[in-house]
């Protein structure tokens, strides 16, 4: 198990946490001791030292004002409340980032307030968790740095549970629960502008959104019935977003730029969507006829999707959509709707099962309509005797963002040198 974590750091980016075999570190020159900080809603005080638990600060201000170091940990007290914002700005290093959490018992921390965004990455290498973002003007968890870590944290009842802003390059979003961000920042009779309901909005490059559950984003919507994104895709590059699991969005991920912008070469990789809701999509890409597009480069590999419901539809490529927008590879989808919808010149795709009502789409390569018979409808492993199994086609592990994530949902590596199965699991 240690190997694999270790692994799947060296994949992040992120340094390595010890384990029973590690070796322990030769040092070459001293640096300055890590210091710990505390904060106590209750009993803190913003004159005292902030150097141990009885001597705790009380304010987010004052947790926020402090000049962390490479190495040092800010702590919030488990089960205290806090409305405002926590803004770090500190920078660590990548064998000596600055960590913030919590310490000891009860609920996560929780910040929250409808006057800013509640916690916000300013700095580099930070690595938050255990923290949750609640009811925040726009979104919990706001980075607007580098290499910065977010995992086990918890947003809710945002607009943007997490945002990575187009500052924002290099950082990760792991192993957190973004659960019911389901407000909407425009919403009016203006046509086509409504927007909001998001898990993750991603508007960096080179960030990565891998193994979170990612629910409820969903909303009412004027102009669209309803809106929001699991994972929303303008004008980022390069993101991979990968072994998440999506329920109940409106849709798994949209992708669009501004003009004059990208939002290029993002991957989707060993995703599970399932939804219960009477709309929604797993993805949404457009070609150079659109106001957003166009959308290049977008890769969708091994992803599992069961949308039962008769107004859903699987993957939409419209407005000039041809193989340099899109490519499909490997994936399961059951869709009760249109199961694919494609124009101009189609959409690179092979390996792939796909069931639903209709579809406007020329499967490809080992590319079948058939029903992959997922065990349930939020358990998409396969039946025995899925037409999934060694359906899909050999791929590379760049296919998937690195040898390290070349894994299927339950940790069975995915075969290379023969066919593997489509979608998020291998039989």
């Amino acid at each position: 198990m240690y190997l694999w974590r270790a692994a799947l750091a060296l994949a992040l980016g992120l340094p390595l946490l010890a384990g029973p075999d590690t070796p322990a570190p030769v040092r070459r020159h001293q640096a300055a001791a890590p210091r710990v900080f505390y904060v106590d809603d209750r009993h803190g005080d913003d004159d005292a030292p902030g150097t141990s638990p009885g001597a705790a600060w009380r304010s987010l201000e004052r947790a926020g004002a402090a000049r962390l170091r490479p190495g040092d940990a800010l702590l919030l007290r488990r089960g205290g409340r806090w409305k405002g914002r926590l803004k770090l700005r500190g920078d660590g290093t990548r064998d000596r980032p600055i960590t913030v959490g919590g310490y000891g018992e009860g609920a996560r921390p929780r910040v929250s307030g409808r006057a800013h965004d509640c916690v916000v990455l300013k700095g580099s290498y930070l690595r938050v968790s255990e923290l949750r973002a609640s009811d925040c003007k726009w979104a919990g968890f706001r980075v607007d740095g580098h290499h910065d870590d977010l995992w086990d944290v918890y947003a809710d009842r945002n607009v943007a549970g997490v945002w990575v802003t187009d500052r924002a390059s290099r950082n990760v979003v792991r192993n957190s629960q973004i659960i019911g961000n389901d407000r909407m920042s425009v919403n009016d009779d203006a046509p086509d502008n409504d927007s909001g309901a998001f898990g993750v909005l991603m508007n960096g490059d080179d960030n990565r959104v891998v193994g979170n559950l990612i629910e409820g984003s969903y909303a009412p919507s004027h102009d669209y019935v309803s809106d929001g994104a699991a994972v929303e895709v303008y004008d980022g590059d390069r993101n991979l977003v990968a072994h998440n699991v999506a329920r109940d969005n409106e849709t798994f991920t949209e992708l669009g730029h501004r003009p004059g912008g990208t939002a290029s070469g993002n991957r989707f990789a060993n995703n599970v969507v399932t939804s219960s809701r009477r709309r929604g999509s797993f993805l949404v890409t457009r070609g150079p006829g659109h106001v957003v597009g166009p959308v290049e480069g977008t890769v969708a590999v091994n992803n599992s999707v069961y949308l039962p419901a008769r107004k859903t539809i699987g993957v939409s490529c419209a407005d000039g959509c041809s193989p340099g927008i899109l490519v499909l590879r490997n994936n399961a989808l059951k869709v009760g709707g249109v199961a694919v919808s494609e124009d101009g010149a189609g959409i690179d795709d092979a390996g792939g099962v796909y069931d639903g009502r209709s579809d406007h789409f020329r499967p490809g390569r080992r590319s079948i309509r058939e029903d992959p018979r997922f065990v349930g409808r939020r358990d998409l492993r396969l039946r025995p005797g899925s037409p999934a199994i060694g359906e899909g086609v050999p791929l590379g592990p760049e296919w998937y963002g690195g040898a390290a994530l070349a894994y299927d949902m339950r940790g069975r590596r995915i075969p290379h040198t023969k066919n593997p199965d489509a979608g998020a699991y291998q039989y």
